[in-house]
């Protein structure tokens, strides 16, 4: 049975090339053959006072309905050496028919390739996701070279070529606009259903949708590594690989399955000498017993929940990399948040600009954007973006500059000396006595403060801040009401650091923490806490987030981040991770009243066997309808 919830990968291109009616007709299959040998079962039952009749019929219900069953079944234990559940249900309905039960026996067939059925409908419920992602995916793309419009494969595509996207269409590649403007639906990216406004040098991912206005994009990335195949490759990893409780309930089921098949032959003797009970009598039991006491609701209380939470997490934006780490989610007792992109944007924005009584603001913004325009520095380009925006100032070229690294940059412009960056670079003393030390103050709001000196006097400071992302606040706040712990992990210093822990609502947090003292502060926190999560996006998280027992990347991180992590949020949204919990901790909760019904059911059925009260038709019914009744509880996590 439990191979039966193995996933497999879907190829859209295959199914294309076959009969249109064989492909609706396939997934439904093992349905109509279980539907076929149920009337089958019903022709055998209303003609049994003619043998010759009815068992030829039974016999062909026994085939069609138990086939896919059985060679399932009779390959696993050759393969893996090992007997399973489908071995026992052969073995009970082949022994119901020996003792002359053929009913009896075609039920059991019947109930159970219905069973198998609704195994295979969960299978194609959680792999939708993945087909309807790959539905999406264009293969053709327009090609633009030296004015002229040629459609090529996707695959033939290449970094650096240009392709036109018209307003209706999805986009075939990664890449970054180079001409146009327009809004851009990335539901299938991130799930999020409002449009999303994109000019140049923007980005846009493959099997997005243009709304409304061609765009000229560039391609950067080769159409087997962009964003979209990164997100059918995590899913359907996350589909084949088990939690822990499948894995331990897998291994279970081999021994258990020996135990019974133990306990069944010497219930084929025993009963006659110790109870008095009639051989035929006796058989019977055993064959009860041999249905009862097999698995199948146990083995399949897991994985379709799982399945169907990965499945769901998928729709949400959130993607899990395996039934492990939905699982561990659960247990988590602390997040630590790396700063820098995760709890705040990792994009400066100015937030003061103070100018001297001396200086005109408008005269030192163009001289400060002009001498920032030369430099790549993420600080220098929010200043100049600033500027921009507030005005669009033409820019000069600097007669002199020198980038400082650490410390900030000196230029010669217009015949005057300026220097730009830290209190240490342009003089202490004067930095810090400016504006009665209002430096300082702004200092300790967790903003960086970029001093302005111009022939050696300071004549302004302009501080920036790396704003917190809007729904951080509340992201932790939902963590914390559900008992979960929060670090932020910062390289910033301790005054930065413990502004921005304020606004975040971060319990507590580890200023000046390099990469590797990242790794060590986790190792702490699981040894306070236990189970610890990490979030991050960058390079330098990459060996915290493999430390953690969950890491968790934003969508928007780097490669190396989105490859380590064991859960990635599409949409970057953090009140997903909160999601994400709840979401493991219902699947939890669903896997726990699986298993304690389907132990309650085998129990109550082989007591009440042992009491002879028990039917093969009521134990058969019992059995598989426990059976179907896990898997649909499972199914409920797909519209959590």
């Amino acid at each position: 049975m439990n191979s039966q919830l193995e996933m497999k990968s879907v190829n859209v291109k295959d199914t294309t090339e076959k009969s249109p009616i064989l492909e609706k007709v396939k997934p439904h299959a093992e349905l109509i053959a279980a539907l076929f040998s149920g009337v089958l079962i019903l022709s055998g039952w209303l003609t049994q006072d003619h043998s010759a009749i009815s068992i030829p019929l039974y016999l062909a219900a026994f085939i069609i309905g138990g086939f896919a069953k059985a060679k399932e079944g009779i390959e696993e234990t050759i393969e893996n050496k090992e007997l399973n559940v489908e071995m026992l249900m052969i073995f009970a309905a082949i022994g119901s028919a020996i003792i002359g039960y053929w009913t009896e026996g075609a039920i059991l067939i019947f109930i159970f390739a219905v069973s198998g059925a609704l195994e295979t409908y969960t299978m194609n419920k959680s792999q939708r996701e993945i087909s309807s992602l790959m539905s999406l995916q264009p293969e053709e793309a327009l090609l633009v070279n030296h004015g002229k419009e040629e459609k090529i494969h996707v695959s033939k595509l290449m970094v650096g070529d240009y392709i036109l996207i018209k307003p209706g269409e999805r986009v075939p590649a990664d890449g970054a606009i180079v001409k146009g403007a327009t809004a851009i639906d990335e539901a299938a990216i991130s799930g999020e259903s409002l449009p999303v406004q994109k000019g140049k040098q923007d980005e846009v991912f493959a099997g997005t949708v243009n709304i409304n206005g061609s765009i000229t994009v560039e391609i950067t990335k080769p159409s087997s590594e962009t964003l979209f195949q990164k997100i059918i490759q995590l899913v359907q990893s996350a589909q084949s690989e088990k939690s822990p409780s499948q894995l331990f309930i897998e291994k279970f089921e081999g021994t258990y399955v020996k135990v019974v098949l133990a306990v069944v032959v010497a219930m084929m003797v025993l009963p006659h000498f110790l109870l008095g009970w009639s051989w035929t009598e006796t058989f019977y039991r055993a064959m009860v017993l041999l249905v009862v006491a097999s698995p199948c609701a146990l083995v399949a209380s897991i994985m379709p929940a799982t399945l169907s939470a990965i499945s769901n997490g998928a729709r949400k934006g959130i993607l899990f990399k395996g039934g492990m780490h939905l699982e561990n989610l659960s247990n988590l007792q602390a997040i630590a948040f790396d700063k820098t992109g995760t709890l705040t944007k990792g994009k400066p924005e100015v937030t003061d600009v103070v100018v001297s009584d001396e200086m005109n603001e408008e005269e030192l913004l163009l001289h400060v954007a002009s001498i920032e325009n030369q430099s790549n520095h993420p600080l220098a380009q929010a200043v100049v973006k600033y500027v921009k925006g507030k005005n669009d100032f033409l820019l000069q070229e600097p007669d002199q500059f020198q980038d400082v690294s650490g410390w900030g940059i000196q230029a010669v412009l217009n015949d005057s000396s300026w220097k730009l960056g830290k209190a240490d670079f342009v003089g202490t003393e004067l930095a810090y006595s400016f504006k009665g030390g209002l430096g300082n103050k702004l200092a300790s709001q967790g903003k960086t403060v970029m001093y302005i000196q111009k022939d050696e006097t300071i004549v302004g400071m302009i501080a920036l801040k790396d704003v917190i992302r809007k729904e951080t606040a509340q992201a932790l706040k939902l963590l914390s009401e559900a008992g979960i712990h929060t670090i932020m992990l910062t390289g910033d210093s301790e005054q930065t650091a413990a502004a921005i822990a304020k606004e975040a609502n971060v319990k507590h947090y580890v200023a000046e923490c390099l990469p590797e003292s990242k790794v060590d502060e986790l190792k702490k926190l699981m040894t306070q806490y236990g189970i610890v999560g990490m979030v991050g996006d960058g390079i330098n998280d990459a060996p915290a987030l493999a430390t953690a027992q969950v890491g968790i990347s934003m969508g928007e991180g780097t490669d190396v981040a989105l490859e380590t992590a064991d859960v990635v949020l599409m949409k970057n949204d953090l009140i997903r991770i909160a999601e994400a919990i709840s979401l493991s901790k219902k699947m939890k909760r669903i896997v726990k009243q699986n298993v304690v019904f389907s132990i309650s059911v085998i129990f109550l059925l082989i007591i009440t066997n042992f009491l002879q009260v028990l039917d093969l038709p009521f134990g058969v019914i019992g059995h598989e309808g426990s059976t179907i009744l896990v898997i649909l509880n499972g199914l409920r996590l797909l519209r959590s």
